[in-house]
């Protein structure tokens, strides 16, 4: 009985196996897959036939997949599991003597002998020790070191922040996320305590829309920190204590349209002018989710109402639409001049009606409009006058800026127009100015220089990340430069003064056969310094087992599929690196007096499929918003169907690692080192400690104490990361998702490093309402 059950099993694996092997032939694949369930098949009719034959060729079965599977992949354990990790099982079955014995021979004396196990014994024993061995291989491993040695010891750090204090999202106007402390090093920091914890009790509601996240990085000024939660509540605590000083609700109620529910940080400003004490001397800015931006009297949390309308400036004036939830802004403005300047989040592909990117930099001190920067219509900065609005559904920036005061610059990372996807109608002005880093005059708003980092984008690959300022050293001469990381990979370490590349860029032949309607810029620019993985391949499909991977292999190849840039399909396109990017709004790290950075580059593919207008369904009401699934783009011909790229099972169809962190020298342009990041703890139903190397989003941040720490990754830790060699040093277990840049800073003394740990709705972390501090015992 035992014998036909198994013969069965082995003939719905041979049919299996044959049918999506043929499919997967017929699309241009591997042969092996049907190969080996005709194998399948035929021991499935020897088990029948009670014939010994079958542990023969299934011993065949099991080298064969071995030498495809080394071929393929060479020694990667991650890799080489899946293809082989049934077949094996398979195998050790067999073994059985239950299996064996109705295969054996009868002797004279009626005495059954079992068939040997011989064949099969060897067959196993040789894939186990392949996959022993391969468990101790990391090809995916690039080992090395950024050089130590002190390139400037006095560098510039933009602003005038105290060693111990956090001014800015990035500490400094400069966006470095470098600090200048060292009580914490390389040395001492696997000693690590919990400090203090407090919960803000802003927490995930059941009819939030999915991306709600929690992105902050608090400031640090004098004793106290300053932070925004989710739902736009402005938070102060004592630095030391984590005691909660005041608590701000902005009320900014729930709206099922708002792509997005997060804060990424509020902006402090003290007033030079003000007599120490007075309401308002010092303030913080806060952005709430229903397009307001709220001054706040930082000492109480009680609104300063000299600021715009009774200290409340509504940032929908001047837009040609406006649907509730459909234009906000995610991320704090930056204070320079006397001047509070600010952009704003649309929603991605809802509506070809959608709001200005304008950016506009009003009086910080009473609100009045000074300058508009329309990407749409870039040459006009002058205030816009009354009853006239800003260009339709032009470029926008939903993330952070970094300004130099000296030069009189604040540089813009740009995003695109709506929809993402289509680049049919777009202006001179759109297709110079969208996905690109734009430095404007902080006087006046006029651009003084442009850097565009993908030409007719039709993939969102908007650039998401705060440019970090930093003077990199190069033949002798110091030269003020820009790094910005894009979503594609690509670093850009660019002259600030003029956008010039100190890092080469060149220009690289792009695929062809955009939908009728559209077209594609034949080449793309590169920069030499560049974390853009290679293309997949179909040897690249992943799965827990062969039969999931079987199925991710017939969607790669079913998929519209030419590398970088290969432009959306009615089939269905994979896009590589996806939307979340190589780099997002966490950015990267750099170390001025050194000049390496530190970042966490991710990779993780996305598909996106056309649909025709009439093929798209009318709006549920109980619909909510996301970037994930049917973006509707109403008005425009085609909507389309996006999310990562995964398997059956949900997992990613591409094989890890998805997460790594690395290290490169700026002024060589030099990658020193890339070493798989984070955990499957948290991604699978047993809390697996694996190291494959998993997806993230976030940011570091450098000490001068050699240290980097990330929380990012979907396992719910924070790390700690020796810069020089990238290999980590310390990690604290976090009650929810790590997905906010960390922070340092000094009370007294003594030195702490702090993150928020909330989840991220989009990478399906645990959510949470948490502030932990660390310090050493």
């Amino acid at each position: 009985m035992l014998l036909t059950l198994t013969a069965v099993l082995f003939a719905i694996i041979g049919v299996v196996l044959t049918g999506g092997g043929g499919w997967l032939l017929s699309l241009g694949g591997s042969p092996y897959y049907l190969i080996t369930g005709l194998a399948f098949l035929v021991t499935a009719y020897l088990l029948l036939r009670r014939s010994s034959a079958a542990l023969w060729l299934y011993a065949l079965v099991i080298l064969g997949s071995l030498g495809w599977a080394v071929w393929e992949v060479g020694f990667d354990w991650w890799q080489l599991g899946p293809r082989g990790g049934i077949i094996v099982l398979l195998g050790l079955w067999l073994m059985l003597p239950a299996i064996r014995r109705p295969l054996g021979i009868a002797s004279p004396t009626g005495i059954r002998y079992p068939a040997s196990a011989l064949p099969l014994a060897v067959a196993s024993i040789v894939a186990i020790a392949v996959a022993g061995y391969s468990m101790t291989q990391d090809p995916h491993d690039l080992a090395g070191e950024l050089p130590t040695n002190v390139v400037n010891a006095t560098p510039a750090l933009g602003g005038n922040v105290p060693a111990g204090e956090w001014h800015q999202y990035g500490r400094t106007p400069f966006g470095q996320r470098y600090s200048p402390l060292d009580q914490i090093n390389t040395e001492n920091v696997n000693t690590l305590k919990v400090a203090w914890q407090y919960q803000t009790g802003d927490v995930k509601l059941p009819d939030d829309v999915g991306e709600t996240t929690y992105q902050v990085t608090p400031l640090k000024i004098g004793d106290t920190l300053y932070m925004c939660t989710p739902h736009n509540w402005a938070i102060a605590i004592d630095a030391a204590t984590g005691k909660e000083k005041w608590k701000y609700d902005s009320n900014s109620g729930m709206n099922p349209d708002r792509q997005h529910q997060t804060c990424r940080g509020v902006t402090y400003y003290a007033d030079p002018a003000a007599t120490a004490g007075t309401t308002c001397a010092t303030r913080v800015y806060l952005p709430t989710s229903d397009a307001r931006l709220i001054a706040l009297d930082a000492e109480t949390g009680d609104v300063c109402t000299s600021f715009a309308q009774n200290g409340v400036l509504r940032l929908e004036q001047g837009m040609p639409y406006n649907p509730a939830g459909y234009y906000y802004s995610t991320s704090p403005p930056v204070i320079t001049d006397e001047k509070i300047i600010i952009g704003g989040a649309v929603n991605d592909n809802y509506s070809i009606h959608s709001q200005s990117g304008v950016i506009r930099a009003f009086d910080v001190k009473t609100g009045a409009l000074i300058w508009n920067w329309d990407s749409g219509n870039p040459d006009v900065t002058t205030p816009l006058p009354e009853g006239q609005v800003y260009t339709v559904n032009s470029p926008n920036s939903w993330s952070v800026f970094s300004y130099d005061d000296a030069l009189g610059l604040v540089y813009i990372p740009l995003g695109n127009r709506v929809p993402d996807q289509l680049g049919m109608g777009r202006s001179e002005h759109v297709e110079k100015y969208s996905s690109s880093i734009v430095a404007l005059d902080i006087r006046t708003g006029a651009v003084r220089w442009v850097r565009q980092t993908v030409h007719h984008d039709l993939w969102d690959m908007d650039v998401p990340a705060q440019p970090a300022l930093i003077d990199i050293t190069k033949d002798g001469a110091t030269i003020p430069a820009l790094v910005g990381p894009t979503k594609q990979g690509d670093i850009y370490v660019l002259d600030r003064r003029n956008g010039d590349p100190i890092i080469g860029i060149k220009e690289i032949p792009a695929p062809t056969g955009a939908i009728p309607e559209d077209f594609t810029a034949p080449t793309q620019p590169i920069s030499d310094l560049t974390f853009s993985p290679p293309p997949l391949t179909e040897k690249n499909m992943w799965g827990i087992s062969m039969f999931d991977q079987l199925k991710c292999r017939i969607d790669f190849l079913s998929l519209k599929y030419e590398g970088r840039y290969t432009p959306p399909s009615l089939q269905g396109t994979l896009v590589y690196p996806g939307n979340f990017g190589t780099f997002n709004w966490g950015s990267v790290a750099v170390d001025p007096e050194r000049q390496v950075m530190f970042g966490m580059p991710t990779y993780l593919a996305f598909t996106s499929r056309l649909v025709p207008r009439d093929q798209i369904p009318p709006k549920g009401e109980d619909e909510k918003a996301s970037e994930q699934g049917l973006n509707r783009n109403e008005g425009a011909p085609y909507g389309v169907f996006m999310g990562p790229f995964l398997g059956p099972l949900g997992i990613p169809c591409q094989a890890p690692p998805w997460g790594y962190v690395a290290g490169a020298d700026l002024a060589s342009g030099k990658i020193a080192y890339k070493h798989k990041n984070g955990t499957v703890y948290d991604m699978t139903p047993l809390p697996l400690p694996f190291k494959v190397g998993v997806p993230g989003i976030g940011g570091p941040i450098i000490t001068k104490g050699g240290v980097a720490f990330l929380g990012a990754a979907v396992d719910d830790y924070i790390r700690a990361y020796d810069v020089t060699t990238g290999r980590q040093l310390w990690e604290g277990r976090l009650p929810a998702g790590g997905q906010a840049t960390p922070m340092t800073y000094t009370v007294g003394e003594k030195q702490y490093v702090l993150i928020v740990a909330g989840g991220h709705g989009s990478v399906g972390t645990k959510p949470g309402d948490y502030v932990i501090a660390y310090t050493l015992p």
